[in-house]
């Protein structure tokens, strides 16, 4: 078995869990998520904690990543996920309005993401963005397409970067 696979999932008693043939629900206060797991795959419940187990050897990487995917929702309908992402650069703004967020980052026009139906996002100031959600892959997807938007440069750092990312800037051409 992976190293991953080997640790249990703990399942908070407020989270509802239930596998129907493949499919894998997980409904919490937060929401509800399910994925479709391979045959060669078991989920165990003991416990409080769930347990992947595969008998076949060559399935011994998935049930690491099946571990990894039971508990991305367990944390997501009960928690959620969070990305923060900072604008950089003189006269650069966010402005989250009804569903779409507007960006003012140096472009000759505002650039309008469309915001998903089922993420949340906030400006809590003009160079601040958060975004929220029960789907890890669906929040980080949505904070890569926003930085895709001015990814940073690396002479002055500036453009939208995630909040704990660090730029290494190069020097500039010396004469």
């Amino acid at each position: 078995m992976s190293k991953v696979a080997r640790k249990p999932v703990a399942v908070p008693e407020n989270i509802k869990f239930s596998i129907n043939l493949n499919e894998v629900q997980v409904e919490g206060p937060l929401g509800k998520l399910s994925f479709i797991k391979n045959d060669k795959i078991t989920i165990t419940e003991k416990d409080g904690e769930l347990s992947v187990n595969t008998k076949d050897e060559s399935f011994k990487p998935l049930s690491g990543t099946t571990r990894a995917l039971l508990y991305n929702m367990i944390h997501g309908v009960s928690k959620g996920w969070i990305k923060k992402l900072k604008l950089v650069g003189v006269g650069y703004r966010a402005k989250a309005q009804g569903k779409s967020l507007e960006l003012v980052v140096g472009y000759s026009h505002p650039v309008n993401y469309p915001i998903p139906d089922d993420l949340k996002i906030e400006t809590p100031s003009q160079t601040e963005i958060v975004i929220s959600g029960v789907d890890r892959q669906k929040v980080g997807q949505a904070a890569a397409e926003i930085r895709s938007i001015r990814s940073p440069e690396p002479y002055k750092g500036k453009g939208i970067r995630y909040e704990d990312e660090h730029i290494v800037k190069k020097e500039a051409k010396k004469k």
